[in-house]
């Protein structure tokens, strides 16, 4: 055990040794039934006298804090774990530095998002950001897992290249160039996950007080990321063709925004799809303003039907666009693979950020997931999602029809995770949302992904992915009780 002691201070040392076992034992981090160190060990480890350990332990067990068993050794005892110093009304006592901005940024920066905490003992839960983890074979993986480790023993599991396994690299320029996006190795930059490269391109372009344009609303993760770099977030509206391009320019003219982040395909929240003459018109727009755009692709590959959009990257001839997707969202969510498209210079300065942020990605991982990997196997994996997360969705939007007052509105997504509900006005949202807690059904809130907070109506963000079809309509049903429950001005269906 490593025990902190300042030999040259004017605490004796037996009360420092005291001192530390007693702050782990009520802060839990030394648990009840654990032993501890014998004498004569920790006096050796310390390079103390047994007498200084003798009395920092006699003083614990006064206070019944450890006891010792005959012929077995000291041990802790239950304890009331200790929460944070508090002074007055509960005023909590920090060092200095950490009362200016980094408080700031704890209250201030992200979106206060409730968490559900339900009574009912079999919660459904549609607010959820992920698909089926169960479609993905977890034999299959393990086994290339376990071939990593076998056949490439030490070198599968040492530090890779910063840039990304190579042949993982040239796998995904290959499934890129399905989709209709043609890029090179050299241009991808794997990463832990979308987050993390959504992460780099902020850092790497943003500075406190710039000012980024999105789609309101837009992902609550990106936009938490904004605020916690001071950065402010510019709003355009969303319909059915996605982000309303006409009302773009003025904000690009009037706040001259260092970046444009869009979800082009499937927008998280809304689920809907910017038509091809919208994207033109952004990149050309984007190209005119000298504004770089960041395109999250995280759902795109789930299309049901319609027709395939390809990414705003695809159109990109001058390197305005930096295109960000992952493999956590088709496979499984724990996976944190994601990697992001660059040309130019940016590429490197990205590469940097990225090897300075955590050196890089699981070299193990992206192995196996390219052992996992072959364009066919992905394009079979992609195939089956389709088909069933096409009848949860069906399935979801048949249970809304027939349990949900008609009032709601929402429009029919043809691809993605998420149906984007619009709730009759007079519901009250808190209210509602502790039924739901109640009736043991969960969403995401709407506003979370309001750019300042603030929808015009009220909306929630239901995800059919996850659940199999019979608990989806049990969860609507649950949610038609918690909205109808002492709202009878609503039209029952």
């Amino acid at each position: 055990m490593r025990i902190p002691l300042d030999r040259a201070g004017g605490h004796p040392l037996y009360q420092q040794i005291e001192d530390f076992l007693r702050q782990g034992m009520l802060s839990g981090n030394l648990a009840a039934g654990m032993r501890l160190p014998a004498v004569r060990r920790l006096a050796m480890d310390l390079q103390v006298n047994r007498i200084t350990v003798e009395n920092a332990y006699a003083r614990l067990e006064a206070d019944g804090l450890i006891a010792g068993r005959q012929g077995s050794g000291t041990y802790v005892l239950a304890t009331s774990p200790r929460g944070p110093v508090q002074v007055g009304e509960g005023l909590e006592i920090w060092p200095l530095w950490q009362q200016g901005p980094l408080a700031r940024v704890k209250k201030e920066s992200f979106n206060d998002q409730k968490r559900m905490e339900y009574s009912h003992p079999q919660p459904i839960n549609f607010g959820g950001g992920i698909g089926d983890p169960h479609l993905l074979s977890f034999k299959d993986f393990g086994q290339s897992i376990q071939k990593i480790i076998r056949r490439q023993g030490a070198t599968g599991c040492t530090y890779g290249d910063p840039r990304g396994f190579g042949p993982l690299r040239a796998t995904i320029a290959q499934i890129l160039a399905s989709q209709g996006l043609q890029t090179a190795p050299d241009n991808i930059l794997v990463t832990t996950g979308s987050q993390q490269a959504i992460m780099l391109v902020a850092q790497l372009l943003l500075r406190p007080g710039d000012v980024v344009v999105t789609e309101n609303p837009t992902y609550s993760g990106a936009l938490d990321i904004f605020r916690s770099m001071d950065v402010a977030p510019i709003g355009v509206e969303v319909d059915c063709d996605g982000m309303q391009v006409d009302k773009l320019e003025d904000l690009l003219r009037q706040h001259h925004p260092k970046l444009l982040y869009t979800i082009p395909n499937f927008q998280n929240p809304t689920g809907v799809c910017m038509s091809s003459q919208r994207r033109r018109q952004v990149l050309e727009l984007a190209s005119r303003y000298n504004v770089p755009v960041l395109e999250d692709d995280h759902v795109g590959d789930l299309r049901y039907e319609g027709c395939a959009q390809p990414a705003l990257k695809a159109f990109d001839q001058s390197g305005m666009v930096i295109y960000v997707s992952t493999f956590s969202k088709m496979l499984m969510p724990d996976l944190r693979i994601g990697f992001l498209v660059a040309d130019g210079p940016v590429y490197d300065s990205l590469l940097k950020r990225k090897c300075l942020s955590d050196l890089a990605t699981s070299n193990l991982l992206q192995r196996s997931l390219d052992d996992y990997l072959s364009v066919g196997r992905y394009q079979a994996h992609l195939r089956r999602s389709c088909r069933i997360y096409r009848k949860r969705r069906d399935a979801m939007l048949r249970a809304i029809e027939e349990y949900l007052p008609k009032e709601v509105s929402l429009t029919p997504p043809k691809g993605g995770f998420y149906i984007w509900l619009r709730l009759p006005q007079g519901i009250a949202m808190d209210e509602l949302f502790r039924r739901s807690c109640r009736e043991g059904v969960g969403y995401a809130q709407g506003e979370q992904s309001a750019v300042d907070g603030q929808l015009p109506d009220a909306y929630l963000r239901l995800n059919f992915a996850y659940q199999p079809e019979a608990e989806i309509e049990e969860g609507i049903r649950r949610l038609a009780r918690a909205i109808n429950r002492d709202t009878p001005q609503f039209s029952q269906r």
